[in-house]
């Protein structure tokens, strides 16, 4: 079997996903090209060499529709004969580009490929897709007839089913906020990101994030149909405790190790193992939990084996209930910060959170690398790398 190896990532800096934000004037399909360019420009590669890119993008809408990938490829100069897909996966859908480009690679459909994301949630706004029809249907109805609930509310059941007070998310929240911004300020961040503009920091960071200043937000889901649904519920989450909505691009070059050795390539990471689980939709951000297990047994390795953890901030809840649950240790969680300081460009956070995780290995020493992130639905997925 062939080893799967990352060579390169390259993420832009995360602007605020509205009017105003640092990346909002530039067109989704820019941003994606942008990270493309610098993928191969950095390598030195012939991006005729690529036999297939494979993006992740939510918002397949708008100035994100019609395969946004192939549009990525050819807006990046790329030859014409250089094929592109876009995959949904929710939340997960470029880690879900880099499992399919590793598992392309593994079995002999590819030499070389690009896993990338994209997501311009202030040109494109979450839940565009749908304006107003029904994306579920009868059958749905009929088997979750009090409806599937908004991600935001089942944060708060997360929360409260794992005993999570407002305090331990606001803590969690400022925590994210002081490790991004001291990455941040020693260069850490320098290696991954691509400017965008003249634009070469992270917009959603925020240095002085105290839990004092985040105490004072209020929930933002206690709507009144929420409180008669659930009346004795603690509202907790809020806008500080949440990821924010975020513009991005990122992107990883991903190769059979054989093929890296004979282009003069030095890989940086193994792609070792490699899972996708299901879990109750009713509580819609759980499965990271047995998507980790499954990847875990696929490896052979323990908890205590991996050096690092990436578990996507959706929201402060769902990292503190991974975490109780796996009973994995605090300080290696999202050692950089995550989603609630770095944004959450839907479709790119994927790839940018194997960005951060390959960046944080090298600098530190360390060996393996998880990452996991919940999707709608109640899915997630999970994958594990080994430094080089």
């Amino acid at each position: 079997m062939r080893n799967a190896v990352v060579v390169d990532l390259v993420r832009t800096p995360s602007g605020k996903g509205k009017p105003g934000g640092a990346l909002a004037d530039r067109h989704p399909v820019d941003l994606l090209a942008i990270t493309l360019s610098a993928l191969v420009e950095r390598q030195d590669l012939d991006p005729a060499l690529v036999d297939d890119v494979i993006v992740g993008c939510v918002g397949q809408v708008g100035q994100q529709a019609l395969n946004i990938g192939r549009q990525g490829v050819l807006a990046a100069g790329w030859p014409d004969t250089v094929p592109a897909t876009t995959v949904d996966r929710q939340c997960g859908s470029s880690q879900q580009a880099v499992h399919f480009a590793a598992q392309g690679v593994i079995a002999g459909a590819y030499d070389v490929a690009v896993a990338a994301g994209v997501e311009s949630m202030s040109r494109v706004p979450m839940f565009a897709a749908v304006q107003g029809e029904d994306p579920y249907g009868p059958a749905i109805a009929r088997r979750f007839p009090e409806g599937l609930l908004h991600q935001g509310v089942c944060a708060e059941l997360v929360a409260d089913k794992w005993g999570l007070t407002r305090d331990d998310l606001d803590t969690y929240a400022a925590r994210s906020h002081r490790l991004a911004a001291a990455t941040a300020e020693a260069g850490g961040f320098a290696g991954e990101l691509v400017s965008v503009g003249g634009v070469t920091a992270d917009e959603t960071v925020r240095a002085g994030t105290t839990v004092e200043g985040l105490a004072g937000l209020r929930p933002a889901f206690a709507t009144p149909e929420m409180q008669e649904r659930f009346p004795a519920m603690d509202w907790r989450i809020t806008p500080g405790n949440s990821s924010p909505l975020t513009d991005g691009a990122s992107a990883a070059l991903v190769m059979a190790e054989e093929v890296a050795e004979r282009l003069g390539l030095r890989p940086r990471a193994r792609l070792v193992a490699f899972s996708v689980a299901g879990d109750d939709p009713g509580l819609m951000l759980t499965a990271p939990i047995p998507a980790t297990l499954k990847v875990l047994d696929r490896a052979g390795l323990a908890i205590d084996d991996v050096d690092a953890y990436e578990v996507n901030e959706a929201f402060a809840s769902v990292p503190l209930a991974w975490a109780a649950e796996l009973r994995a240790d605090p300080e290696r969680l999202n050692p950089r910060g995550g989603a609630i300081a770095l944004g959450h460009p839907l479709g790119a956070s994927g790839t940018r959170l194997l960005t951060t995780l390959v960046n944080h290995l090298e600098a530190t020493g360390g060996r393996y690398g998880l990452q996991t992130m919940c999707e709608a639905g109640g899915l997630a997925n999970a994958l594990l790398v080994e430094r080089v």
